[in-house]
C-alpha cells in the first residue's frame, strides 16, 4: 500500500480517496478512519442486524417514490412535505441548486466543502471566495462577509454552519440577521449538514425561517448524522416554490432502497440517535484535550464532528498523512487541496477514545520521533507532488476548462503582472432588512473581476507562513497596550488565540481583504457591525482547553439542558402540518 498512497490522494482533486479504494490497496481491511466525518454510534448494532437480515429484499426490489420517502421523513421531523426535497446525497442537491438557481455568481467563505467552490466553477459561474483568517481562528465575520458580497455584486451567498473543515459556528440569530441583510439576493443558502452535532445552542437551525422567505434554502444531511455516507441521502428545506422547483427536476427513483429502509426505521430509534449525538459531543471535548497536549499542535474550536488542527512548524501535512497511513494504519484528512487552506492543516474526525489514543500515539511518533517536540521535516524539493499548492493549481488550470495562469491572464488584458481587476459599483449604504451601519468600504482593486473574466475568481498563491515568535505575557490592566502595529504575531500555542483588535489598512492579497501579506503577517479582522455577531475565541489557560473553548463559546458553560427522549424535530412550529 505504501507505494500507492501518493497516487491515490493525487487523483482525488479536492477530496480523499474512498475507503473501498484504500482497502483494495491493502489486505481488504481499511484503516482507522479519522477522515470521513460520520457518526460512529449510529445506526446501532441492532439496526445494522436488521438491515443485514433484509439485504436480499432491499437490493432486489425498486424503492418507493421519492415522494413517499420524503413524506415519511417529514412526518418524523415535523416539516411540511411541500417545503422539502430529498436528494441522493447533498451533492445531488448542490448540483441542481447550481443548475437551476445560480445564474452568474456565488460567494462562499473558504476553506469550506469543495463542492460549493467546484460545482459552480464547472458550470462557468464566477465564484467569489471570502477568506477565513487564521489570525481569527477561521471564525467567519458575517458583517465583513456581507460587505464583500455587496462590493463584488454577488447574486448568491452560501454559509456552512458549522463550517467544514474548521467547525466554525454562528448562532441562530446571527444567521437570521445575515439572511435579513441579503434578502434582495437571488438566493441565500445555509448548509447545516453538520448542525446536529452542535451543542452551543439548543435550537440552532434556521429551517423555520427558510420556509417563510422567498430566497433561502437550508441544506441538511442524513448520511453524516447517521454515519451512513454510502446510502447517499440528504434533504433541503425552502419555501414551497423553491423546494418544488428542485423536486420537479429529480428522478422519480433518485433515492435507493437502503435510504427508504433507514428512513422508515428511524421513528423507532429516536432515543438512540439522541444518545449518539451526546456521545460524539463528549468525544469531541476529550479528543481536543488529548490533541492539545501535543507540543506545537493548534486545535481550533469546533461544533462539527471533526477538529481542525494546525501542525507544528516544520511539519508537512502530506508526509504526516502518508506516514500515519502506511506505518500506523490511520487515515487523516490533509487539507492542502482545500482552497483557502494549506498542507499544514489536518481535519480529524471525532472518534471514540480508544481510537483517539491510537491517533495521538501515531502523531507523537510521526511528528516527534524519539524527541518529543521535534517536528517531522518537510518534503524535499525533489518531491513530485505537494498538495500545499494543489488548490492553487486547480484554480489556475481547471477553471471550467478555460482558466489561464494569472500572469498570462494579466498580460492578455494589458495589465502589469501585479495589477488586478476593477470591480462593480458600491452598494447603497442602507441594506435591505433595516440594517444600517453596514456601508461597504471602497472595494480594493484586487478584490474585483470584470464580468468578462473567465469563470471563477482565482486566488494567487499565498506566501508561506513564517515561524512565529511566542507571545509575551499580557501587560497588567493598568498599563497601556502597545500600538497594534507593534503587536507580535499570535503564538504557536496548543489552541487558537482570540482575534486581534482591528487594524487600519490591513494588507490585501489575492483580491480579498485581510489576506496575509508577503511577510506572513495576517491581516486583522475588524469587529462586526451591529446585528451581526462574531464568534470570539478565548486564549489558552494553564489547564488546557475548556469545554467552552472547544464549543466556540466566549461565556462560561451554561447549565446542561435536559436531554430529549424523542426524535429531534427540524421544524417544531410545523408539528400540526401533515
Amino acid at each position: 500500500m505504501a507505494d500507492n498512497v501518493a497516487s491515490l490522494f493525487r487523483g482525488t482533486a479536492a477530496h480523499s480517496p474512498s475507503m473501498a479504494a484504500l482497502a483494495r490497496e491493502s489486505d481488504g481491511v481499511g484503516p482507522i478512519d479519522f477522515c470521513i466525518p460520520c457518526n460512529p454510534y449510529f445506526p446501532t448494532p441492532g439496526m445494522f442486524d436488521e438491515l443485514a437480515g433484509r439485504l436480499r429484499e432491499i437490493i432486489t426490489y425498486y424503492p418507493s417514490s421519492a415522494d413517499t420517502i420524503t413524506a415519511e421523513l417529514c412526518a418524523l421531523l415535523r416539516l411540511p412535505p411541500s417545503c422539502v426535497a430529498m436528494g441522493n446525497g447533498s451533492t445531488e442537491l448542490i448540483t441542481w441548486i447550481d443548475h437551476l438557481l445560480v445564474r452568474e455568481s456565488l460567494a462562499i467563505p473558504v476553506p469550506t466543502f469543495g463542492r460549493w467552490t467546484d460545482q459552480p466553477m464547472e458550470t462557468g459561474k464566477r465564484v467569489d471566495m471570502f477568506p477565513l483568517q487564521e489570525s481569527a481562528a477561521f471564525a467567519l465575520d458575517p458583517a465583513k462577509y456581507v460587505e464583500f458580497i455587496r462590493a463584488r455584486g454577488t447574486r448568491v451567498a452560501v454559509i456552512c454552519n458549522p463550517n467544514n473543515p474548521d467547525g466554525g459556528f454562528l448562532s441562530r440569530q446571527t444567521v437570521v440577521n445575515f439572511m435579513d441583510a441579503l434578502q434582495d439576493l437571488d438566493l441565500v443558502i445555509i448548509d447545516e449538514s453538520f448542525l446536529e452535532f452542535a451543542d452551543a445552542e439548543n435550537e440552532p437551525s434556521v429551517v423555520e425561517e427558510a420556509v417563510l422567505r422567498p430566497n433561502v434554502i437550508v441544506l441538511r444531511s442524513l448520511g453524516k448524522n447517521f454515519g451512513l455516507h454510502g446510502i447517499r441521502f440528504g434533504y433541503l428545506v425552502a419555501n414551497p416554490a423553491l423546494a418544488g422547483r428542485i423536486r420537479s427536476m429529480l428522478p422519480k427513483w433518485n433515492l435507493n432502497s437502503f435510504a427508504e429502509t433507514v428512513v422508515f426505521m428511524l421513528k423507532e430509534h429516536g432515543a438512540e440517535y439522541m444518545e449518539s449525538l451526546h456521545l460524539v459531543r463528549r468525544d469531541r471535548l476529550d479528543m481536543a484535550r488529548q490533541l492539545t497536549a501535543l507540543p506545537g499542535l493548534t486545535v481550533y474550536p469546533s461544533q462539527g464532528n471533526f477538529l481542525f488542527v494546525r501542525l507544528p512548524v516544520g511539519a508537512e501535512g502530506t508526509v504526516v498523512r502518508d506516514r500515519l497511513l502506511t506505518e500506523h494504519r490511520i487515515l487523516v484528512r490533509e487539507c492542502g487541496n482545500k482552497i483557502g487552506s494549506s498542507s499544514r492543516f489536518l481535519r480529524l474526525v471525532v472518534r471514540p477514545q480508544v481510537d483517539v489514543r491510537r491517533l495521538v500515539s501515531g502523531l507523537e511518533q510521526v511528528l516527534y520521533g524519539s524527541r518529543r517536540g521535534a517536528a517531522v521535516p518537510e518534503q524535499s524539493t525533489g518531491t513530485a507532488y505537494s498538495s500545499g499548492t494543489a488548490a492553487v493549481d486547480r484554480l489556475i488550470s481547471e477553471t471550467s476548462g478555460v482558466g489561464m495562469p494569472l500572469a498570462a491572464q494579466a498580460a492578455a488584458m494589458g495589465l502589469p503582472p501585479a495589477q488586478t481587476w476593477p470591480g462593480p459599483a458600491q452598494a447603497p449604504a442602507q441594506l435591505p432588512g433595516g440594517m444600517p451601519g453596514l456601508m461597504p468600504a471602497p472595494a480594493p482593486a484586487a478584490a474585483m473581476m470584470p464580468a468578462s473574466a473567465p469563470a471563477a475568481a482565482m486566488m494567487p498563491p499565498m506566501a508561506p507562513m513564517q515561524p512565529m515568535a511566542p507571545m509575551p505575557p499580557a501587560a497588567p490592566p493598568q498599563q497601556p497596550m502597545p500600538a497594534v502595529a507593534q503587536m507580535p504575531p499570535p503564538p504557536m500555542s496548543a489552541v487558537a488565540q482570540a482575534p486581534a483588535p482591528p487594524v487600519t489598512g490591513a494588507p490585501v492579497m489575492g483580491g480579498m481583504p485581510g489576506m496575509p501579506d508577503a511577510q506572513g503577517m495576517p491581516g486583522m479582522t475588524p469587529a462586526p457591525a451591529a446585528g451581526l455577531g462574531q464568534t470570539g475565541i478565548p486564549g489558552l489557560r494553564n489547564g488546557g482547553l475548556t469545554a467552552a473553548q472547544v464549543r466556540g463559546r466566549t461565556q462560561p458553560e451554561p447549565e446542561p439542558a435536559p436531554q430529549p427522549t424523542g426524535w429531534p424535530a427540524a421544524g417544531a412550529m410545523y408539528n400540526q402540518v401533515g
